[in-house]
C-alpha cells in the first residue's frame, strides 16, 4: 500500500466524480492547483466522507486526476491492442482468510480464483473479464506484475489500483511498449478494498 493514509471515498457523491473529470479533460497534462483542489474539497465534503485531512486528501485528488490524463493519452493506443491482461489487488476478495478458496500460484505469481463467493469483487470482474477475452491475475502486490509480463506476452493491460501504485506501474508498463488502462480503487487498505464495477466494464 503505498499511500501512508487509507482513504474511502466510495461514498462521494456521483457529481464529485463529473466534476473531477471535467477538471481532468480541461487541465490535460498540467498540474491541477492545490487551491482547485481544496475547493473541490469542501464543496463536496470529502474530508467528511473520507476522514482525510486536506493534505492528503489534494495528494489523493492530485493522483486520481493523473490517473485519469494517463488514461486518456493511453487510450488510443490501447484500443489498438489484442492480448490483454486484467491485474486485480488480492485484497478486493471478499474474504481474507480460509473461507477465500482463491489457490496462490507461486510460479506466475497470483491468486486463481475459486469462484466461491458470488458477491466477491475479484469473482465478479473475473467472469466479465474473461467474457472479454481477458487474462486475469489477482496480485499479491503491484511487484508481481513484471514477473508476470516476463513469462507472458500481452500488448495491453488494465490495472486496478490506487493512485501512487499506478504512478509506480505506468512508467514500468510503458517502457515495455505496453499500452495500459488504470480503475482507480476507491476504498485502500489491506482489506475490503473497493472500486467502481461500472468503470472497470467500460474500461475493458
Amino acid at each position: 500500500m503505498p499511500y501512508k493514509f487509507t482513504f474511502d471515498i466510495s461514498k462521494a457523491p456521483q457529481h464529485f466524480f463529473i466534476e473531477l473529470a471535467i477538471i481532468g479533460n480541461q487541465m490535460g497534462m498540467q498540474k491541477v492547483f492545490s487551491r482547485t483542489l481544496q475547493v473541490l474539497i469542501r464543496k463536496f465534503r470529502i474530508q467528511e466522507v473520507s476522514g482525510l485531512d486536506i493534505q492528503d486528501a489534494v495528494v489523493l485528488l492530485q493522483d486520481l486526476l493523473e490517473m485519469q490524463t494517463l488514461n486518456l493519452v493511453q487510450k488510443q493506443a490501447f484500443l489498438k491492442t489484442k492480448k490483454r491482461a486484467l491485474f486485480l489487488p488480492h485484497c478486493c476478495r471478499k474474504h481474507m482468510d480460509s473461507q477465500c478458496q482463491a489457490v496462490f500460484d507461486p510460479s506466475l505469481p497470483s491468486y486463481v480464483c475459486a469462484h466461491c463467493a458470488p458477491d466477491c469483487y475479484v469473482n465478479k470482474a473475473e467472469r466479465i473479464a474473461k467474457e472479454k477475452g481477458y487474462d486475469i491475475y489477482v496480485l499479491s502486490g503491484g511487484s508481481c506484475m513484471p514477473n508476470i509480463l516476463k513469462q507472458k506476452e500481452y500488448d495491453g493491460v488494465v490495472g486496478v489500483a490506487c493512485g501512487a501504485e499506478v504512478m509506480l506501474s505506468g512508467n514500468k508498463l510503458s517502457s515495455m511498449g505496453l499500452a495500459w488502462q488504470s480503475v482507480p480503487l476507491l476504498k485502500n487498505g489491506c482489506a475490503n478494498t473497493f472500486f467502481n464495477m461500472e468503470t472497470l466494464i467500460k474500461t475493458l
